[in-house]
């Protein structure tokens, strides 16, 4: 595989579809078409960034050391006058050559609720009682018959 290939930006830019998907990130000419079924996020992700510069969205998510050796197994070329910064090349290893042979543990984050547990009362117990005092008003004006 020729990683030295330059692409421009309009190059990449005609691989958008499900057939044909390009990525950029860090400079790093992607084709994921073989990795969308297998990316854990979705193919949606993937496509939704086809043809454009992903690495704004790939650096939010956070992702593992692993994903970021799957840049190098799915790499084409580069990004014709992007320099490649040392800061860049850190974030990649040739790892994924080499059987691995830790497993690496999957997180899933579970967000607190950010409601107050005295909330709860007053979202579901408050309007429950105030039902009940309702219907039990109508009830002793006759207006209600049971």
């Amino acid at each position: 595989m020729d990683t030295e290939r330059m692409f421009t930006l309009s190059q990449v830019a005609q691989h958008k579809s499900k057939q044909d998907c390009w990525i950029i990130i860090h400079g790093r000419v992607i084709d994921v078409t073989k990795f969308l079924e297998e990316h854990p996020g979705g193919e949606e992700v993937l496509i939704e960034s086809a043809g454009k510069d992903a690495t704004k969205e790939f650096e939010d998510i956070g992702h593992s050391k692993a994903a970021k050796n799957y840049i190098l197994k799915y790499q084409i070329g580069y990004l014709q006058g992007y320099k490649i910064q040392d800061d860049d090349d850190n974030l990649f290893t040739d790892s994924y050559k080499e059987p691995i042979k830790t497993k690496e543990m999957e997180a899933f984050v579970i967000k607190e609720n950010s409601k107050p547990k005295h909330l709860v009362f007053v979202e579901y117990f408050l309007p429950f009682l105030a039902a009940a005092f309702f219907l039990y008003y109508r009830y002793l004006n006759g207006a209600l018959q049971l």
